[in-house]
């Protein structure tokens, strides 16, 4: 059960407001009832905006929390004045500080992908996402080369989240592949990965969470045994030893550090703007 309502405010998309939103949030042990509100780029919509704000209040007798990125002064006004919320003015806070130590006025552009379709970067994305997607779980050995990073590990050990992430996150072109039995007989990684092992990262886990995992998918299956969930592991990990591959464990970590983690080791740059 939530405790309160938090709004999210955009004249845009909302994920700005969201993100940084949520990175505070995340800082109060509390399960807020999330609301995003995007493209709000009109007066008429301001106020519907505090009307709903208002009408939350008074059904949950506390203040809902709204964080906003709004540019236009005049919806921001509206809201300001109008909004029985605690009200997070993000770019109050933080633009117009940087427009007096900067000394100049920043753009006050509407909306933070109002022409990213037109850039390169954004293409770029696209084409790394449908990568990752075609190489995924090891469907194709096409065009390794192209890949930025080459995940491997068990099977449920992060692979395709990471590698998504990536792609939509950073633009990276990521492939990824399970380990099976059939590696761990042959002692040897895949053969279609053996030219591209520079390019190799190894994600492992915890037997016990891997069963976990593995038991919402199959419950009660072999695939799903703690005995076979080890062994598994310990295969993989030695295999990774065995050919140098750069590994970590993704048993406690969240695919954002899962993914910087990996940038540190094989595209640092990626992690400049």
């Amino acid at each position: 059960m939530h405790t309160r309502t938090v709004f999210f405010v955009s004249d845009g998309t909302g994920i700005t407001a969201e993100t940084f939103g949520n990175a505070i949030l995340a800082q109060f042990e509390f399960k807020p009832r999330h609301v995003r509100m995007p493209f709000i780029d009109s007066v008429d919509k301001a106020h519907q905006v505090v009307r709903q704000v208002n009408h939350t209040a008074e059904l949950e007798g506390r203040k809902p929390v709204v964080f906003t990125t709004l540019v236009n002064v005049e919806i921001l006004k509206v809201i300001e004045e109008g909004c029985k919320g605690m009200l997070l003015d993000m770019f109050g806070t933080f633009v117009r500080p940087l427009e007096i130590e900067l000394g100049m006025k920043s753009s006050h552009r509407i909306g933070r992908f109002s022409d990213v379709s037109k850039s390169k970067e954004y293409h770029d994305r696209i084409e790394a996402i449908n990568y990752s997607l075609a190489h995924d779980d090891g469907q194709s050995n096409r065009d390794l080369e192209q890949a930025d990073v080459i995940l491997v590990g068990v099977s449920r050990s992060g692979k395709t989240p990471t590698s998504l992430y990536l792609a939509m996150q950073h633009g990276l072109k990521a492939a990824n592949y399970p380990l099976i039995p059939d590696d761990f007989e042959r002692q040897q990684l895949p053969p279609a990965l053996v030219p591209h092992r520079k390019k190799i990262f190894g994600l492992t886990i915890q037997p016990e969470r891997l069963r976990e995992i593995r038991n919402e998918r199959r419950p009660d299956s072999r695939y799903a045994a703690l005995d076979n969930c080890r062994m598994e592991v310990a295969e993989a990990e030695a295999m990774m030893r065995r050919a140098g591959i750069r590994w970590l464990s993704t048993t406690t970590k969240s695919i954002e550090e899962i993914a910087t983690t990996i940038l540190q080791e094989i595209r640092p740059e990626r992690l400049e703007y």
